[in-house]
């Protein structure tokens, strides 16, 4: 667990430090994130020590001493295995309360110290939303990150538009905490600023004037930005941050909307096709008559050549629609395997503390090893077989390639045939692979053979 949070430091410790923020904040803000390693640590956890332990005792003969007194396997487990239920329990109550409330907890703060500190609402390589701007920046460097490269700014207009461009080789932040402007002082750039002539034929051309500066300084009002209490709690709307039950209602009230927008745009693409213009009384023909020429042959050139390119721009049209159409639908069945992946995972923690209780422990008496060497080894290989098999089909379902359900349980279900089988190992006195069943035959097949030549010499 302790390298985990070591992990969570490192990943998160960068935004937070030189920051001028407070201790207090720093410690509340990797308070809140360290719950998410639960469902990382809690079944590595698990299957290391019940190797460890059972390991430790077979190669004590703690459990010959057992079997002596009439104590077998399954009954020395039996305890244990109470108190891995029990553990399973906890581990779904805290996926099913704790974990969503940290996430919650966690994602506010963040977006609170995002708003209080600008500097790290700026980040690198995509557009941020700052007041009356839109900044990009390609890196940042600098104690507190103020030094900026390759500076892009969009101002915004009152009408919503966007006409001007700001470009800047270098940029500077520079603020006080005693003042509610934050100077962004911009070096080497031009400023774009878009012309809106009388003549509509010369507004075709998107005519601009273009100035270059040396120096161009930029005041932004922070008054908004610094009356931000960092216990706001605003932002709802992850999958993390929700319970089995809200999950639930989320993933039906997506399916309802995706249903009605699939029956929406078939209603739609049927106006588009024209089929509803066409006049109720016709009477079709019983028999279709074929001809060779084409339809366009009974219209003089114009008239086809308009007949032709409506045609067309109606095609295109439809397939430019359903283009857009398709990559929002895809988007929204994308939101709902992620919340019914969150739904599932929230079961799987609970069952996979139990199944790699029974891998682990059996596997333990087995190889009668504990301390730490062979049994990490053996923990950590088997769960990065468990993890990385978890991550492949989480990202598969998340694309609809493979059901949420058995994206979630796969990994369960590939590891319980495992801790059958070594428990059933385990429990009757067997080693980990009945080597004599793969040998016997050949002792047998050797013996056959020299009795063979035995008869042929007498």
């Amino acid at each position: 667990m302790f390298i985990f949070v070591l992990q969570t430091i490192w990943l998160y410790i960068g935004e937070l430090a030189g920051k001028d923020l407070d201790t207090e904040v720093i410690l509340k803000f990797l308070l809140y994130f360290s719950p998410k390693l639960v469902p990382l640590v809690l079944p590595l956890t698990i299957l290391l020590t019940s190797i460890m332990t059972f390991g430790s005792f077979a190669e004590n003969y703690e459990f010959a001493a057992m079997k002596s007194s009439g104590i077998s396997l399954g009954r020395a487990m039996r305890s244990l295995t109470v108190f891995i239920v029990l553990v399973s329990l906890t581990a779904f109550f805290f996926a099913n309360n704790v974990i969503p409330a940290a996430e919650f907890k966690s994602i506010n703060l963040r977006k609170n110290i995002a708003q209080l500190k600008p500097a790290m609402a700026i980040s690198e390589g995509i557009f941020n939303d700052i007041g009356t701007f839109n900044i990009k920046v390609e890196e940042k460097s600098g104690e507190n990150d103020q030094f900026l490269t390759d500076v892009i700014i969009h101002q915004k207009e009152k009408s919503g538009g966007n006409t001007t461009v700001i470009k800047a080789r270098e940029g500077e932040l520079v603020g006080s905490t005693n003042s509610d402007v934050l100077s962004l002082i911009l070096k080497e750039g031009n400023y774009y600023d878009e012309v809106t002539p009388s003549d509509y034929q010369k507004r075709k051309r998107k005519p601009f004037t273009k100035t270059y500066f040396d120096e161009y300084i930029i005041n932004i009002d922070l008054s908004n930005f610094n009356n931000v209490d960092l216990e706001d709690q605003n932002y709802n709307s992850t999958h993390g941050m929700l319970k089995i039950s809200e999950l639930s209602e989320s993933i039906d009230s997506f399916s309802v909307n995706y249903n009605t927008k699939l029956a929406s745009l078939k209603s739609n693409m049927y106006d588009r096709s024209g089929i509803v213009n066409v006049q109720n009384n016709l009477k079709p023909k019983d028999t279709v008559v074929s001809t060779e020429e084409s339809i366009l042959s009974h219209y003089n050139t114009y008239d086809a050549a308009q007949i032709s390119n409506l045609a067309l721009g109606t095609v295109n049209s439809a397939i430019a629609h359903l283009g857009m159409q398709k990559q929002e639908f895809r988007n929204n069945v994308k939101q709902i395997n992620k919340f019914e992946i969150a739904l599932h995972e929230k079961y799987a923690l609970g069952i996979a503390c139990i199944v790699l209780f029974f891998v682990g422990a059996p596997l333990g008496a087995i190889i009668r090893k504990g301390g730490i060497g062979l049994p990490i080894v053996v923990a950590i290989l088997l769960f990065l077989t468990y993890h990385f098999i978890g991550i492949f089909t989480k990202n598969s379902a998340e694309n609809g390639s493979v059901p949420a359900f058995v994206a979630t349980w796969l990994p369960t279900w590939i590891m319980l045939p495992l801790g059958v089988f070594l428990t059933y190992r385990a429990t009757t006195d067997q080693g980990l692979l009945a080597f004599d069943s793969l040998t016997d035959p050949i002792k047998k097949l050797f013996k056959k053979a020299g009795a063979i030549r035995n008869k042929s010499k007498s």
